[in-house]
């Protein structure tokens, strides 16, 4: 009898679960509702949220001035200059953004207003991270490995002020801030990696290190699930990434006695369940 661990902490967080069901509620009104980029980075959610007539625009001048017009900010959030850009515009706004995201808007636009140089810690592309951006008043600076940290010049008499993207390796954040701790003489550490993802990713490295095989399931362009991966990865070597239970080939699972699973923050419940039950009945 093969032996399947699900990790607690898989699926959607807070931030995630909030969002998504202000998208439901919104859907069931006499709006027309769009979200500001896909609500997350899962499939299967938009293309049912789809099907329910909310439809996805990438940038605020895609939006045509009607009536009853509804957009959704998603949890990632949005700059400053895209939320002003909204009011602009004859539109109901409808903010999704995280609450712990919310919080770091306002720690780097005080700090920057401050005179503090920020260093956000994170991917410089992925959306939450151009959205903190957004809220400095002067231009921040974006790291997101240990040798990008040793490479920048002390910074001397200049305050610093250090958040991260939530969805950051604890490990990775705490490494960077001991190196950019010998650079800068008055620094301030805003550990804002949130709790969940801690969670997550504890969780998911003690079950890889007990398991014979790990599946992480995920959208492929989820950054918290690509964390998870790697993390699981470390401790696991048949550690494999899938969307849905379509990508399980179930072959390569023969052999092994005990398979760990978690899931990134945007990733239903009911696709973690079908692969656990299919895994534990095969």
């Amino acid at each position: 009898m093969r032996e399947v661990t699900t990790a607690k902490s898989a699926g959607f967080c807070f931030g995630v679960r909030r969002a998504v069901d202000m998208v439901y509620a919104e859907a069931k009104k006499d709006n027309r509702v769009f979200t500001l980029g896909p609500i997350i980075h899962n499939e299967q959610v938009v293309k049912d949220l789809e099907k329910k007539g909310v439809k996805v625009i990438d940038s605020v001048n895609d939006i045509s001035e009607k009536e009853n017009t509804t957009i959704i900010i998603r949890s990632h959030g949005v700059p400053q200059n895209v939320i002003n850009a909204l009011k602009e515009k004859k539109v109901n706004i409808v903010d999704a953004t995280c609450p712990f995201v919310s919080k770091i808007h306002k720690i780097v636009k005080q700090a920057s207003e401050d005179g503090k140089t920020v260093v956000i810690v994170g991917s410089d592309n992925h959306p939450e991270v151009e959205g903190i951006k957004g809220w400095c008043v002067s231009k921040p600076i974006v790291i997101e490995s240990a040798s990008e940290a040793e490479k920048l010049d002390n910074f001397g008499g200049k305050k610093l002020c250090i958040v991260s993207q939530t969805t950051f390796n604890y490990k990775k954040f705490k490494d960077i801030v001991d190196i950019l701790s010998k650079k800068s003489y008055d620094i301030d550490v805003m550990n804002t990696i949130c709790n969940a993802t801690e969670e997550r990713q504890t969780e998911a490295g003690t079950i890889a290190r007990q398991s014979d095989a790990m599946l992480v399931i995920g959208g492929k362009h989820s950054s918290n699930t690509q964390k998870l991966y790697e993390i699981c990865r470390k401790e696991c070597e048949n550690t494999y990434f899938i969307q849905t239970l379509d990508d399980l080939d179930l072959k390569q699972f023969q052999s092994f006695r005990s398979v760990g699973i978690t899931a990134g923050a945007s990733t239903p419940n009911t696709i973690i369940k079908e692969v656990q039950s299919y895994v534990r009945n095969e």
